[in-house]
């Protein structure tokens, strides 16, 4: 990773890591509130309002996905110092692909995050030598697939519909993830990416000498230079999908989305492609689509385009991939949720 002289600090170092732990557990609890206050006390916004639930989105999202950037990059960073990222690919290999990409999918259910997000983690899965196509399999399966979503998805329509939402979800981001890791896609990765990754693989063997406090510090710096690369696309990102997330337009997708419109599917991700909401936010959408009478596939269908591939997301990835790589990622997944809408309707669910 870092080089092995590392300027020393003036403060005692224990106490300077117990204190950047602290406030982080404060900035992250303070945000929602936060936010708030600010848009609806202090500029007087009015609640449920498309400009005041836009300014609040942006105001919560814009410090949460940074704080993921600045505490997950560096705890990764941090832990890939003891396992390098040869022996990572190593172990990975040895259990074959099939397994490495369902089990990373499976993580992605225990990870409520937004598409945004899970980019960080994301990031710190390739600069750990992770191989793409598993990567992206978690990048597909954490929005989309997790905890909150399914005991929301329960307690509104009960057990199947949650149980056909998880086995819809997860067999998209398992399939996605192996059909992507059968493609070269790392040659279409930005090449800092690829130069961290190396930098991280090739120092191993003198990485063993480091103490605790050089490679926290070796991990702070690394997570320094990447948030300064990626947070102007964080902040635009979030922008563009706090803007969509204040008008989402219902009628419209209630309008087009009828049984009686063979092309509902398609027309309907491609409508939820600009929006952005995580799965929890976009229940309360699902739950009137339903009411409406839209068929259980479209539903899912869109449901499943919101959450896995907003555009804010892409925007934040574009800074870690190349265009021919998100277009590839973005045309695999959306031809799963057509499959999947499609199967479903076709069943008559």
């Amino acid at each position: 990773m870092g080089t092995l002289t590392l300027q020393r600090h003036h403060l005692p170092f224990w106490p300077l890591v117990a204190f950047a732990v602290i406030a982080w557990l404060v900035a992250w609890f303070a945000a929602w509130p936060l936010s708030q206050w600010v848009a609806f006390d202090l500029l007087g916004l009015v609640h449920g309002s498309p400009l005041g639930e836009a300014v609040a989105f942006f105001l919560y999202d814009v410090p949460k996905v940074l704080l993921l950037l600045l505490g997950v990059v560096t705890v990764v960073s941090f832990l890939r110092s003891y396992v390098p990222p040869d022996r990572v690919r190593a172990a990975l290999a040895g259990r074959g692909v099939v397994v490495g990409t369902a089990a990373a999918a499976s993580f992605g259910v225990v990870t409520p995050f937004c598409s945004c997000s899970a980019v960080p983690l994301f990031i710190g899965f390739l600069q750990a030598g992770i191989p793409v196509g598993v990567t992206l399999a978690f990048l597909v399966s954490s929005p989309l697939v997790n905890e909150v979503a399914l005991v929301l998805l329960w307690g509104l329509f009960g057990w199947q519909i949650a149980l056909v939402y998880m086995v819809a979800g997860l067999s998209l981001a398992i399939v996605s993830g192996l059909i992507l890791g059968r493609l070269p896609l790392e040659r279409w990765l930005e090449p800092w990416v690829l130069e961290a990754r190396d930098a991280g693989g090739s120092t191993h063997v003198a990485e063993v000498r480091l103490t605790t406090e050089q490679r926290l510090h070796d991990a702070w710096d690394s997570t320094r230079s990447l948030v300064r690369k990626v947070w102007p696309w964080v902040v635009v990102g979030i922008g563009i999908g706090a803007f969509i997330h204040g008008y989402v337009p219902t009628d419209v997708i209630v309008d087009i989305g009828g049984a009686d419109n063979p092309l509902a599917v398609p027309l309907v991700t491609l409508l939820a492609v600009p929006l952005y909401a995580g799965a929890a936010g976009v229940i309360p959408i699902v739950e009137a689509l339903l009411d409406k009478g839209l068929p259980l596939g479209t539903v899912l269908a869109f449901m499943m385009a919101t959450v896995a591939i907003s555009l804010p997301e892409f925007l934040i990835l574009r800074r870690v991939a190349r265009p021919t790589l998100l277009a590839i990622f973005l045309g695999v997944v959306v031809a799963g949720i057509l499959a999947v809408g499609y199967l479903f309707n076709a069943l008559g669910m």
